[in-house]
């Protein structure tokens, strides 16, 4: 959501009656293509891809795994639009004076259909649809004047609304991905009552709704994507983080709703963004909009590990410490509009294209989920130099985009009310949008609507994937979470069922999945193991404790008391395995393959890690109470796979 600016950016972040602004980036935008035809769009889109949609590596892929750029829209409505003020029935109290009535914008003005055909205009194949968690629960009818030009859809609920219009976008060839962001529906931003996935909530009733639109939609296989929370931030008195284990944990929060939802409906995308602001934006107090930088060190996995996408936000008037208020609450951090265009490529890259590398534990599609800048009347000379620069950096990158907004109204002058929305209706139906004369935008937007991608197939290639025993049980084995606790007591990390261990952290109970060369799983009993047992090929690490997996067998998750050994959790190899290895210390430092192996990234800082090579799979963990060592693990016993 972009917040609107400056008047309403003015919040209250301390009960000593500071008045600060937390403006939250993400809201209207305006593209715009050149007028092309549309004629038989619907049809050339549904047929150009398969669904459902998964990931290779940094790309999203469709069911035949050929690329499937996402290059979408914010269809906003449904998440409300009353800003919080005054009587909600008055227009003048919703964001651009425009009242949605809580359900996609527009559809008092036009057709849908004809709506879709803008949107095929401006060359997306993908639609964001933002929604309130009070849309799910909401039982009164919208008022026939909300769907005037739509009459089909009166007499129904929001939630019914929003069937009906989803079904018209999957219909006509779109992908529709549901965005939680909000959880009532006023709109926006900073202390409007949905700072957190768990505002005015509790993350149980935020997962059971996601999981009920999960369940709701998994027969539409062209619904292929859940993002998660919208532009998660402070509230009044606590910051979000990501992994410190307690119920402002957004990496907690994501990796629990996302694998639920999957439990629901396996054939969903997972989209996760990252932290949107924390702290109190003052000349002299810390703060800062954290996005995807902390998923360099404490990513996420998912008990699908092809299903997962990260998303971020850009707008020219915010920046990396720069909430984007004007007036109160205005620090002096620079604007990402103030940036040099080395400065601003170096900060994208930071917050989040990063994430785009191939072969670490993090790489995943970065999907910028919302940018824009407004396209007509008053321009701002700073603002259009920002949205070229920056739409030049989606192009060089090939990132995946949603520009915010699709849908406006236009008053009674003929003018835009929110200028950022591509397309803007009047009362009669008549459109002005990017694809019309007089938009700025409409360069930009064409030159990122038809910029050079990658096409085409995209081969499958090795993952890797964090463990984190912090501070819980992390079972991502959709195997696993279907039987008893198999280490009572114990904190317990299984790797995806795709997937097998690959390397410990020394003293800090991260673990390294990974699938390179993965081993068929037999159809036997996994084995827990507790003791020395099953230790063969002689004593690989004299003198201490070995917990090793039957012959046969690898590893594929382990348990810690604090952060000892307690045990190793073995699979079945379909085929017979190598029964010789080598011992691979790192009790005195890291030892890790010099190449792959999720090797140019740390998933275990401050710790010293240990990690089999790629063509290699674990078979045993050393440890021992004796100098000190407290029971962690010291050395692998990792075995050729060939």
């Amino acid at each position: 959501m972009r917040t609107p600016r400056p008047a309403r950016l003015a919040v209250r972040l301390l009960a000593a009656a500071v008045l600060v602004a937390v403006a939250v980036p993400g809201a209207e935008a305006a593209p715009g293509t050149a007028t092309r035809a549309v004629e038989g769009a619907a049809e050339r889109l549904a047929a150009s891809w398969t669904a459902p949609l998964s990931t290779r590596g940094r790309y999203v892929v469709d069911a035949d795994g050929d690329r499937f750029k996402l290059k979408s829209g914010n269809w906003a409505g449904a998440q409300g639009t009353w800003e919080g003020s005054g009587d909600i029935g008055d227009v003048t109290n919703h964001q651009a004076d425009q009242n949605a009535h809580n359900i996609p914008l527009g559809l008092d003005r036009k057709p849908v259909d004809q709506i879709l055909a803008d949107f095929h205009a401006l060359g997306l194949n993908s639609i964001r649809l933002p929604f309130a968690n009070a849309l799910v629960h909401d039982t009164t009818v919208v008022p026939d004047a909300a769907v005037a030009a739509n009459p089909q859809l009166r007499g129904r609920t929001p939630l019914q609304v929003l069937d009906a219009v989803i079904q018209e976008l999957t219909d006509d060839g779109f992908a529709v991905i549901l965005n939680n962001h909000t959880t009532s529906y006023r709109f926006c931003c900073g202390l409007d009552g949905n700072e957190r996935w768990n505002s005015g909530q509790t993350t149980r009733q935020w997962i059971d709704d996601w999981v009920f639109l999960a369940k709701r939609y998994r027969a539409n296989k062209r619904v292929v994507g859940a993002d998660l929370r919208n532009e998660v931030r402070r509230d009044t008195w606590n910051d979000p983080n990501w992994g410190w284990g307690n119920d402002h944990d957004l990496n907690k929060a994501l990796e629990e709703a996302g694998n639920e939802i999957l439990q629901a409906a396996p054939d969903l995308l997972i989209v996760m963004e990252g932290i949107n602001w924390q702290g109190i934006p003052t000349d002299l107090t810390p703060h800062g909009r954290p996005t995807l930088t902390p998923v360099a060190t404490l990513s996420n996995t998912l008990i699908h590990s092809d299903k997962l996408v990260y998303a971020a936000h850009f707008y020219g008037y915010t920046g990396p410490h720069h909430t984007g208020a004007t007036g109160t609450g205005e620090t002096t951090d620079p604007r990402y509009e103030d940036l040099t265009p080395e400065e601003l490529v170096k900060v994208v890259d930071a917050q989040a294209l990063f994430v785009t590398r191939a072969g670490q534990h993090f790489t995943a599609p970065v999907w910028i989920s919302e940018f824009g800048a407004g396209g007509r009347g008053d321009l701002d000379a700073r603002e259009r130099d920002w949205f070229r620069r920056f739409t030049d950096i989606l192009v060089a990158n090939d990132t995946d985009f949603a520009v915010w907004p699709l849908v406006g109204w236009t008053g009674a002058d003929g003018r835009p009310q929110d200028t950022w929305a591509m397309v803007s209706y009047g009362a009669d139906g008549t459109r002005l949008g990017v694809m019309d004369p007089g938009d700025w935008r409409a360069t930009d937007w064409n030159k990122l609507v038809a910029a050079p991608a990658r096409t085409g197939r995209v081969d499958k290639t090795p993952r890797w994937n964090m463990l984190n025993l912090d501070h819980a049980d992390y079972d991502v084995s959709a195997t696993m979470l279907a039987r008893p606790d198999w280490s009572p007591g114990n904190r317990k990390g299984n790797c995806p069922d795709t997937q097998r261990l690959a390397g410990l952290g020394r003293g800090d109970s991260r673990g390294l999945c990974t699938d390179a060369g993965q081993p068929a799983k037999g159809a036997g009993a996994w084995t827990v193991v507790t003791d020395e047992r099953y230790v063969t090929g002689g004593d690989w690490a004299s003198g201490y404790d070995k917990l090793q997996c039957p012959d046969g067998s690898f590893a594929v998750g382990y348990s810690v008391r604090d952060d000892a050994m307690a045990a190793l959790l073995c699979a079945p190899a379909a085929a017979a395995l190598p029964t010789t290895g080598r011992t691979l210390w790192f009790d005195k430092g890291d030892n890790r393959p010099a190449t792959g192996g999720s090797n140019a990234s740390d998933w275990a800082p401050g710790s010293y890690k240990g990690q089999c090579a790629d063509d290699e799979y674990l078979a045993g963990v050393a440890s021992t109470w004796k100098w000190l060592h407290y029971g962690v693990p010291d050395a692998l016993l990792c075995r050729k796979l060939t």
